[in-house]
């Protein structure tokens, strides 16, 4: 049987069993990963396909990121309740339906509602994937297993582009785009039918699914519907106005709304915790420094990182003239490193703890003012763009020392009741920081476009560096704390 979080000792390699698990875990989060990433190269040839409007051809993006970021911390506590096995079954059918009917989609209409569908069913998977993380695997095997993570995590941003402009040129304008979408389906499939044989038992169990097998009284299982819809909508909220900016300074207005409902949704988590009832996120979980810091921390960073390749292939395709594919090949190196790297910090994460997170950081710094060190360079003496592959490989880089080993740090000392919530609070956090990252630095770049590519470059590339070293200070803020803690509990009598 595969371990839990409960049990003893520090599990230093992983059983058969937990591979198995791993990899009906990460492909279908791959495949939904993927699907954000692979949209940005096959975007124009979609538009023009199906005659699409800006606006409509933008929400094919917006619809997926809102949806997957406004379901995924009720998915994730849903999952620790009814079992998470359960809940990732359920969001494989949604995302595989979804994916079928975009890619048969006759109009824009169709395929944004599709996209929805698909961002739904990646919301309700993704937390469901962290959760048995926690609940299955121990000790150095959990470092191992969230290295994989961010390998999966690294190389989906990355190759995304790349293969989309692959299946571009080789399907053409009309089914690229389309195949792009459609591939997801037999994997879907064939995910389910891995994912029902290879999870355990204890998968498909949660204290909703114990409570129906009692025969006795039956204790409540409290899914907190009032701070699920509090919460969702003050996601909505607060992603739209960086998601739809075009509207108009008016749609500001919701990021008040939406602050408010936060508070508001806290309020209401303290009280139902105090009558008794089982809150869909504990807040204590914000006692812990490791969870508060280490969310921060990657809310902040993805607000920078993701912003990488949007402005590297702006800069590229529109910039220097290169072809989807070209632009998508400028990311290979760094995707090999993400993938690379996650296996090397997956095992050292627990001794080195956050100090790695925070080297990595360091890393991530070097490549942002390296690549514009480039384009000055291609700008006053012609030295070839080509370069940026190997100052981009530097990102690779400190996303494996970054993302997996933060989600290990951050979720350690959560208990495994709330492993489920709180890798949807993770993963909300870095899709609300992504699309805020995306609107500022973009905004930024085409503020600076009347002065040319390269100086609009620079000024894309100035503010995400700005962001990486915003959470470089809260690394190091969390180390600082976690030295006086610790300097505290050594005085403490035993």
């Amino acid at each position: 049987m595969v371990s839990t979080q409960e049990t003893a000792g520090p599990a230093a390699r992983m059983t058969g069993e937990q591979r198995k698990l791993l990899v009906a875990i990460l492909v279908p989060l791959f495949m939904s990963l993927l699907s954000i990433s692979i949209v940005n190269v096959t975007l124009p040839t979609m538009q023009t396909s199906l005659r699409a409007s800006d606006q409509a051809i933008q929400w094919v993006l917006s619809g997926y990121t809102l949806a997957f970021g406004v379901v995924m911390v009720a998915a994730g506590r849903a999952g620790d309740l009814y079992g998470r096995g359960r809940l990732f079954m359920g969001g494989l059918v949604v995302f595989g339906l979804g994916s079928l009917l975009s890619g048969l989609a006759p109009d824009p209409v169709v395929l944004n509602l599709a996209r929805v569908l698909m961002g739904l069913g990646s919301g309700l998977l993704s937390p469901q994937g962290v959760g048995m993380i926690q609940q299955f695997f121990s000790g150095k095997a959990r470092g191992i297993a969230f290295g994989m993570f961010g390998s999966v995590v690294g190389v989906s941003v990355a190759i995304g582009p790349v293969l989309g402009g692959v299946l571009v040129l080789g399907f053409g304008d009309q089914w690229g785009w389309r195949t792009a979408m459609l591939i997801n389906v037999p994997i879907a499939a064939i995910a389910m039918v891995v994912g029902r044989i290879w999870m355990p038992s204890a998968a498909w169990t949660g204290p909703a699914a114990a409570d129906r097998a009692q025969t006795g009284p039956r204790p409540k299982v409290d899914l907190d519907p009032v701070g699920v819809a509090l919460l969702g909508v003050a996601i909505l909220f607060i992603m739209l106005p960086f998601l739809e900016r075009s509207i108009g300074p008016a749609i500001y207005v919701l990021l008040v709304v939406g602050a408010a409902l936060i508070v508001v949704w806290v309020r209401w988590e303290r009280r139902y915790a105090a009558r008794g009832g089982a809150p869909m996120v504990d807040l204590q979980l914000f006692r812990t420094p490791s969870f508060a810091y280490g969310s921060t921390l990657a809310g902040v960073f993805f607000m920078g990182l993701t912003s990488v390749w949007v402005v590297s292939a702006l800069y590229l395709q529109n910039g220097l003239g290169f072809s989807a594919l070209a632009s998508g090949l400028m990311g290979v190196p760094s995707a090999v490193f993400s993938a690379i790297v996650p296996q090397i910090t997956g095992r050292i994460v627990f001794t080195y703890g956050r100090k790695l997170v925070v080297a990595g950081i360091g890393v991530a710094l070097i490549g942002v003012v390296a690549s514009i060190g480039i384009v000055l360079a291609h700008e006053s003496h012609g030295i070839s763009p080509w370069w940026l592959m190997l100052t981009l490989s530097f990102i690779g880089i400190s996303q494996g020392m970054v993302i997996s080993p933060n989600q290990a740090l951050t979720l350690a000392e959560v208990p495994v009741e709330y492993a489920g919530s709180s890798g949807g609070i993770m993963s909300t956090g870095q899709r609300v920081g992504t699309a805020i990252g995306i609107a500022i630095i973009t905004a930024a770049f085409f503020v600076a476009l009347d002065r040319g590519y390269d100086t609009a470059f620079i000024a894309a590339y100035g503010a995400i560096g700005v962001f990486i070293a915003l959470a470089g200070v809260v690394g190091l803020i969390d180390l600082a704390s976690g030295r006086a803690r610790r300097r505290v509990a050594q005085r403490e009598p035993a």
